[in-house]
Parts: structure tokens; C-alpha cells; sequence
């Protein structure tokens, strides 16, 4: 998971593209950068936040009023610095692009760029495979111009060799500005207008927050399967070049996304609030004596105060969280994401003592988190600690850009509530289903028929996501670990 923004505007671009990816900083902190375009590419990326790779001197040599943005998490790649995005290509024309998401066939396509193309990619990012092949599909129409139809017909070319999830931004030199979103629409993808010149600027990014902070307006979302081109005299071309089942990740509204986003039309803060509420009915039903109830901060918020308020009971912010620590679920490595645990929330002793204590979260993966989080909650004297997850029970891998890729990362793969409750000490954990998780986000969007919720129920909405595959990636990600594991001792 990733965030990602193409923009042209009629000024310079640094400082809009620097607002842009301090709103998507949640979508990936392992690295960020940013390519811009005066006529040359400009570049700057790093390991790290987006506050601590970009400083006042980037601001200067960075020109151009056009430029893409990134924020990355890797999936793919063990977080080198040469593995950070954007990437560029020299020709034809020369392109820059950055996606979100995970390409399922990348291996694949990695052999296959080299031995029929004679193209070396020199890194571990699939967003070099999505790029080598859309150059490839611009080459192979040898034109000087590229009309919109030659655009087109580039991004039909990358729909049918590249499978998984992407979302992807790309400005292609003297040429236009590109966004594309995957033939399912599993990653997120909006663009704006600013109307700030005799022609706009336009803008495309990961989540609407970035697009209001950079004071774009006319917000709407890129369908599946469909690409977005602004030419050279900034005329804007949409195009639907593939149908398939729209079909959105369901963890996006339930983790990844900020409150302050609407994607494909769902209000993620109001989706929330229904999520609760939902939630709340079953835990109705268990008929628990709880005396308050607690969110571990941040995404759980939302939910947990709507389950305090249909069950009229006690509210409180009894986690207090460092704003100054990373996202713990994509944290890179094991050990990093356990010990930053106990210094990323600290507990008030006094709203525990001698309770039944609710907390409410937004999921359970592979449990450390939470089992200490129960056992900091015990240590302050709770009598009873029960745990509600507003998401179901995660159980199988993600292919298409969340990092839980191995099959045993899952505390609760093999196991029922009951036994993911002993396993991470709680008196009982109530899970949401998956059919109320739909049901609240379909009650923001009616239109949305169809999900990605493969990591809930093991159904990979591509269809093309084979047990070779599933092992290729775990294989990839624990080397990818290890690698990780080597750059932090």
C-alpha cells in the first residue's frame, strides 16, 4: 500500500506535490520521492518521511510544473533506497511513474522483459515492470505524437500483461499526463481540478484528502479498468478500456485510508461510524458486563465511540498514542513492530483500575500488537479485558499490496475467536462478519456490488492468482524480511 500523485499545475510544483504526500504519509513511510519535469527530470528520493528526505534546497531544484509523488510501502523489494519510486525511462520520450499496489505476475514479467525485450530491470519494484512494459506498448506504435487513442491503446497493453492491483500516475515528456487505475479498481485513485489559470491544473492522487489540501476541487474517482489522459494543451481524456467487476479493497476502509478521504464514493469516517454501529449489535448479543469502552487509537476511534453510544456506555481515550511513532502494521520489520509498541501507547492507569474494559480495534493480524496491548490494559488493574475488531478475522494472504503475504503471519488462520482470545490474553474477542463490513461500506455507495476481501475469505477477485504465485511472493517477502532485518541491526 502506497500513495501516489501525478500533478500539473501553473506554477511551480514542489511545494503542492510536498502538501500532497504529508496527507498520504500513512499510506508508507518505509521511503518517498518526487521526479518533476522543466523540460529535464529533476530528482529526489530517500528512505525515510517525507519531512526528513525533502528540505529547502529541494524546493529550488526541483522546477518544473509538472511532477510525481510517492510514498511507499513495500511489498515488493527488500526498502533499498534504488527501489524507491517514482521511476523513469528515457524512451520513448521519456516517462516517470509510481503506482500503488502489488503486481502479482512481477516475477514473471522480469524474465520476460529480459529475455524477449532485452530489458534489465535493475531493481526489485514492480512499478519497473509496469513501466518497461507501458514503454514497450508506446514503442511498438512508433509515432512521433501520441495521441490520446496511442495512450489508450498503451494502457490496454499493460491491462493485459500486467495482473494484480495498480494504481497508477505517469507524465510522459511534451506528451500528458497519465493516471490509470487496474480492470478491478482494487487501489484507490481520484483526480481533481484547480482552477487556478486560463487552463486548469489537474491533479490525481491515492486518497481525496491529498487533492483538498492542494486546494483541488471537482473531485471524483478513476473507474476500474480506465485511464485518464491530459495532453500536451491540457485537455482531459477518460476513457473505460476494460470491464470487469468493480471490486475495492474492503481494507481500506477499514484501516488504511484517513477518515478525511471519500473513496469510490464512501465516506471512510461516516463508513466507520456504521461499522460500529454494527459491531454494536453483536456485541449486544454476547451480553457482556462492560464497564467502558476504549479504541486503541487511531483508526478505531471512530467505531468505538459509536459502540459506546448505541450501548450507552462509558467512552474514554484511555490509550494515549506518540504521534511521533510509525503505523506498527507497516512497520518493516518484525522486532521493530514489538518493541515499538510500549513506546507508541502509553496507558492512564486510573480509567482501567478495577474495570471491564471494551477495547475496540480495527483488526487483528498477527496478534503481538494486541497481546500486548491486553497485557499493558491487565497490568493497570482491569478485571476483565474484552477485545471487539471491527473487521473480520484475517486468515488468509494479501497479493495485491497489504504486507501480509505468508500464510502464517495470521493469528487467526487456524483458529476460532475463543482460541484467538487465549492467544492474545483477552476474556473474549467479537469479531465483525464479513457481510456487515459490506453492508456498512454499501451503505455510503449502494452502486458497489462487488470486493476485494480475499484476505477475509480467500477469494483473489483476478482469478488469476495461482498457488505458484502465492508461493513465489511469500518466498520474495521473507527474503525481502531478512534483507530488512540485516539494514536495522
Amino acid at each position: 500500500m502506497c500513495g501516489v500523485i501525478g500533478l500539473w499545475s501553473n506554477g511551480p510544483v514542489f511545494r503542492d506535490l510536498y502538501q500532497g504526500l504529508l496527507a498520504v504519509q500513512h499510506r508508507g513511510q518505509d521511503a518517498a520521492g518526487i521526479i518533476t519535469y522543466d523540460g529535464r527530470f529533476h530528482t529526489k528520493k530517500g528512505n525515510g518521511l517525507v519531512r526528513d528526505i525533502f528540505t529547502a534546497e529541494h524546493a529550488d531544484r526541483l522546477r518544473g510544473q509538472v511532477g510525481i509523488g510517492h510514498t511507499r510501502y513495500p511489498t515488493i523489494g527488500g526498502g533499498r533506497g534504488e527501489d524507491a519510486q517514482p521511476f523513469q525511462i528515457n524512451a520513448p520520450f521519456g516517462i516517470i511513474m509510481a503506482h500503488n499496489g502489488n503486481v502479482v505476475n512481477f516475477a514473471a514479467l522480469k524474465r520476460q522483459l529480459f529475455e524477449r525485450s532485452h530489458r534489465l530491470l535493475n531493481s526489485d519494484n514492480d512499478v519497473e515492470a509496469i513501466l518497461n512494459v507501458f514503454a514497450q506498448e508506446v514503442e511498438g506504435q512508433g509515432v512521433r505524437t501520441l495521441r490520446p487513442a496511442n495512450v489508450f491503446a498503451a494502457v490496454e497493453g499493460v491491462f493485459k500483461k500486467v495482473a494484480g492491483s495498480y494504481s497508477v500516475v505517469a507524465y510522459i515528456a511534451e506528451q500528458g499526463l497519465l493516471a490509470f487505475r487496474d480492470p478491478y479498481g482494487i487501489k484507490p485513485l481520484t483526480w481533481g481540478v484547480r482552477r487556478d489559470g486560463i487552463v486548469p491544473s489537474y491533479a490525481a492522487a491515492s486518497e481525496s484528502v491529498s487533492l483538498n489540501l492542494m486546494n483541488f476541487g471537482e473531485i471524483r474517482d478513476i473507474p476500474p479498468g480506465s485511464a485518464m489522459f491530459i495532453d500536451r494543451n491540457r485537455k482531459v481524456h477518460l476513457r473505460r478500456i476494460v470491464r470487469r467487476p468493480h471490486s475495492p479493497c474492503l481494507f481500506e476502509w477499514v484501516y488504511f485510508a484517513r477518515p478525511d478521504s471519500v473513496i469510490d464514493g464512501v465516506n471512510v469516517y461516516r463508513c466507520r461510524i456504521h461499522l460500529g454501529r454494527l459491531l454494536a449489535e453483536e456485541i449486544r448479543r454476547q451480553d457482556l458486563p462492560i464497564d467502558v469502552v476504549v479504541p486503541v487509537p487511531d483508526s478505531a476511534r471512530d467505531a468505538a465511540i459509536e459502540i459506546a453510544r448505541k450501548l450507552d456506555l462509558e467512552y474514554r481515550e484511555a490509550l494515549v498514542k506518540n504521534r511521533y511513532i510509525g503505523r506498527t502494521f507497516i512497520m518493516p520489520a518484525e522486532n521493530a513492530r514489538r518493541t515499538s509498541v510500549r513506546d507508541k501507547l502509553n496507558p492512564i492507569a486510573d480509567e482501567f483500575k478495577g474495570k471491564n474494559v471494551l477495547l475496540v480495534d480495527d483488526s487483528i493480524v498477527r496478534g503481538n500488537t494486541s497481546r500486548a496491548i491486553v497485557e499493558m490494559v491487565r497490568d493497570c488493574g482491569a478485571k476483565r479485558v474484552y477485545v471487539a475488531v471491527y473487521s473480520p478475522p484475517l486468515r488468509h494472504p494479501c497479493v495485491y499490496g497489504i504486507d501480509m503475504q505468508t500464510r502464517t503471519e495470521f493469528v487467526a488462520r487456524d483458529r476460532d475467536a475463543a482460541a484467538v482470545a487465549r492467544r492474545i490474553g483477552a476474556d473474549k474477542v467479537i469479531y465483525q462478519t464479513l457481510e456487515a463490513l459490506k453492508k456498512a461500506v454499501r451503505t455510503e455507495n449502494e452502486s458497489l456490488r462487488s470486493f476485494c476481501g480475499a484476505c477475509f475469505d480467500g477469494k483473489y477477485v483476478t482469478e488469476d492468482v495461482t498457488d505458484e504465485m502465492l508461493r513465489e511472493i511469500e518466498e520474495e517477502r521473507k527474503h525481502s524480511r531478512h534483507e530488512q532485518l540485516e539494514l536495522n541491526i
